[in-house]
């Protein structure tokens, strides 16, 4: 009997999330969001770009983390383009990486007025096969293939890509709505077919410039599933992304498990909402974009109710007037502000208010010499950050001192 098709969440938060325009995270904060996603069950993380310099040191300690337990089961996957020049470097800069996607534009529009007469059709797919194959052979145990813009690509030619790529050794395809163009209607019809010409597990990466993300996702990965094929859905936490955004994680999580429809369709048995809450507060704050008070799932007014009507039917049973329950997402605690003394840790702590902050969190250290190498470190990162630490970070730095510290350095 053959395995039932899966729906995978690949998050994309700290590849495409990050290149939204005016914002950015530290890499202490990439780490923890990476800690978090695997906690929340998600199959791989985009955790960064491994032919860029500044992320080098980030991107082996990350990868020690998974290596010594810290971080598992998640994958932590690279992007680079589809070139042997990026490969190469890639695997000189980041030895240890197991997990790539390599992109290239496929669209007649990008590959007559993008590459300038550099690259033709043939072109782009002998470039591609050759890049996947140099993966393969440096040590790379998955990959994606990205067919950037594919939404506007021919049909017949984004098969024939498609297929290359399978043949030179891909194990999946990413369908990029590169400027966000599909409907949930033109989306599942284009799956469909490219799973059944191509039988490959695909990548559903799409845009919010019709604020239909969440909608063409889940319809891209219910056409994939209905072509026999596993589908894995780009999503970033809170919808970050360039221009109007990427799927948001906790949408697209609510709309395959309540949606109409959507019962028969087998999400990821790892994937644990109850991380939900925790996750997107600290990406807000991280990024320093508030969540909207009507983001599903986590905005302040989700499980809020005020006509009489609603709050009424609330009352006498949830269900009246709520799909799902806010304690399914990790909400419902009382969260405790201090309103009186409070001493914090920065750039300029001393060890004795260093060591109060500490206490609190309940950890200890075995001599004052172990308390002064964290404190050093929290130090760098508070400058790292630019943003007070909260407690998860400031106990990862005492967990992990040696891997912060090179998280911390970047030479450039």
């Amino acid at each position: 009997m053959s395995k039932k098709p899966t729906i995978h969440i690949i998050d994309v938060t700290n590849r495409d999330g990050v290149q939204t325009s005016r914002i950015c995270l530290s890499k202490l904060q990439k780490t923890m969001l990476n800690m978090y996603l695997n906690e929340l069950g998600v199959f791989q993380s985009e955790f960064g770009f491994p032919v860029t310099h500044h992320e080098t040191n980030y991107l082996n300690a990350n990868l020690e983390l998974v290596a010594i337990g810290a971080m598992q089961p998640i994958r932590l996957g690279g992007w680079i383009r589809a070139t042997r020049g990026d490969v190469k470097i890639a695997f000189n800069l980041v030895p240890k990486i197991e997990h790539l996607n390599l992109s290239i534009s496929t669209s007649d529009q990008m590959i007559v007025h993008k590459f300038k007469g550099k690259l033709d059709h043939s072109s782009v797919i002998k470039e591609m096969k050759e890049a996947v194959s140099d993966a393969k052979k440096a040590g790379a145990k998955s990959i994606g293939v990205n067919a950037e813009d594919a939404s506007r690509t021919r049909m017949e030619y984004l098969i024939e890509f498609s297929r290359a790529a399978k043949e030179a050794g891909a194990d999946r395809i990413r369908y990029c709505d590169t400027l966000g163009c599909d409907t949930p209607f033109s989306i599942y019809e284009r799956i469909k077919l490219l799973a059944e010409a191509v039988a490959i597990p695909l990548e559903i990466h799409c845009h919010n410039d019709l604020g239909l993300v969440v909608a063409n996702s889940v319809a891209g990965a219910k056409a994939a599933c209905d072509a026999g094929c596993d589908a894995y859905i780009n999503t970033c936490v809170n919808g970050m992304g360039e221009r109007a955004g990427n799927a948001d994680l906790v949408s697209v999580i609510l709309a395959i498990k309540y949606g109409n429809m959507m019962q028969d369709y087998q999400l990821d048995e790892r994937i644990n909402p109850k991380v939900a809450w925790k996750l997107s507060k600290y990406a807000s704050y991280a990024f320093g974009v508030p969540i909207p008070i009507n983001q599903p799932g986590v905005g302040s007014n989700a499980f809020a109710h005020e006509s009489g009507i609603h709050a009424d039917g609330a009352l006498k049973d949830r269900r009246n007037y709520e799909l799902y329950d806010y304690e399914e997402l990790g909400r419902g605690e009382p969260e405790i502000i201090e309103t009186g003394r409070q001493i914090t840790t920065g750039e300029y702590s001393g060890i004795k208010g260093f060591c109060n902050v500490y206490d609190k969190l309940e950890i200890s250290f075995k001599d004052d010499a172990e308390a002064t190498k964290v404190l050093e470190l929290v130090r760098y990162a508070n400058v790292h950050n630019q943003l007070p630490l909260v407690g998860d970070e400031l106990k990862f730095i005492a967990t992990f001192p040696d891997i912060a510290r090179k998280i911390f350095t970047m030479s450039p």
